[in-house]
């Protein structure tokens, strides 16, 4: 017997086995790809070692702007003990720059940011610091230079004032033919007849003397006045001298109390402010008046370095007026900052005049002297 089997259902079919568990397959990286991330990183290595390796540069900024005429706390930068001295008002500001690099290196990072701030340079080292001179020796020399510079300042101070000093004989200049009849300690009481009443009628006494040409100097030594024959010399300049370093006797007493700071650049604001604590009249008058310059013992104003940076102090502590050197001139054009104005000044005579013509204002101000 047949059967018709084509409506019947279809034999069962067998399932398929149920997949297990598949690891993930990561691509590796390719060589490619490792050597720039090798590369990257030297590159960002190499880079922070070059940015904390230092560099010969300096870079200079504004410093502290003090006032001579009174100090932080009411504590007087200027104390005169042994002669009256008058009330002052205003100020008279010494102006400083900071000082970075040089014995103490800097690194790459720091000079890149003086560059690109115009209130800061960065120049090289040997601008600034002799080759090979350490941290040490920097700091004993601008002491020094600090210490020097009051002297110098009181001495030109009170001859400015025609108050006598005391000038004998500090030290001897090796070889010279002075050495052989001076001794140190010496009072210099005379040159040629001329008295010696400080270091400026010590220089004026052998002017017009030719180097080599015998002086008479009446000295006081060990309490007896005696008359010896000097042959003159020339001193770095060229010009006659006696070849003595001279040592200062004040007939009053004179205290410069400044800490943190160093050189020679603030003579001449230190010999203003004895001027006017010296002085019955208000030198300032209540003005601000900054400035800056090394002074010798005649009163002679030399250049300094930093101007630029001390303009900006200047400006910072409110002062109107500023006191450059002449010598300074070329550095000044073009760099100084709005609402200062700059007056330029070869001695001491000539920015005491200054001030005083600032404080009377009007066309005396109007007419000083300035850089152009």
């Amino acid at each position: 017997m047949s059967h018709d089997l084509t409506g019947a259902p279809a034999p069962p079919q067998p399932h398929p086995p149920t997949p297990g568990p598949v690891e993930e397959q990561r691509p590796g990286l390719q060589p490619r790809t490792v050597l720039l991330l090798l590369s990257l990183f030297v590159g960002v290595l190499l880079v922070a070692v070059v940015a904390m390796l230092p560099v010969p540069y300096v870079v200079l900024s504004e410093g502290p702007a003090l006032n001579t005429l009174s100090a932080p706390g009411g504590k007087p930068l200027i104390e005169i003990s042994g002669r009256q001295t008058y009330p002052t008002t205003g100020g008279l500001y010494l102006t400083t720059v900071s000082v970075l690099g040089g014995p103490r290196p800097v690194t790459l990072p720091t000079v890149l940011r003086a560059w690109l701030d115009p209130d800061e340079a960065a120049v090289p080292v040997e601008a600034v610091f002799p080759p090979g001179q350490t941290a040490e020796q920097a700091d004993q020399e601008t002491r020094q230079e600090m210490t020097d510079s009051q002297t110098a300042a009181t001495a030109a101070a009170l001859q400015e004032l025609d108050i006598p000093v005391t000038v004998s004989v500090g030290a001897l200049v090796s070889g010279v033919p002075a050495a052989r009849v001076l001794k140190t300690g010496d009072v210099l009481l005379a040159v040629q007849g001329h008295p010696v009443t400080g270091y400026s009628s010590l220089r004026s006494a052998v002017t017009g003397v030719a180097p080599g040409q015998v002086v008479a100097v009446r000295v006081r030594r060990n309490g007896s006045e005696k008359v010896v024959d000097v042959t003159t010399t020339k001193d770095q300049a060229g010009q006659t001298a006696l070849g003595v370093v001279p040592r200062y006797a004040f007939p009053f007493t004179v205290r410069i109390q400044i800490d943190d700071i160093g050189g020679p650049s603030a003579g001449t604001m230190f010999a203003l402010g004895i001027v006017d604590k010296l002085t019955p009249a208000d030198l300032t008058r209540g003005r601000r008046i900054a400035g800056t310059g090394e002074i010798s013992p005649d009163g002679t104003v030399s250049p300094i370095g930093g101007i630029a940076e001390k303009m900006i102090g200047a400006r910072d502590v409110g002062a109107g007026w500023f006191l450059a050197p002449a010598e300074n001139c070329t550095e000044v054009v073009g760099h100084v900052p709005d609402g200062l104005r700059v007056v330029r000044i070869s001695t001491l005579h000539g920015a005491r005049q200054a001030v005083e013509a600032i404080a009377q204002g009007g066309t005396a101000a109007a007419s000083l002297p300035t850089c152009s």
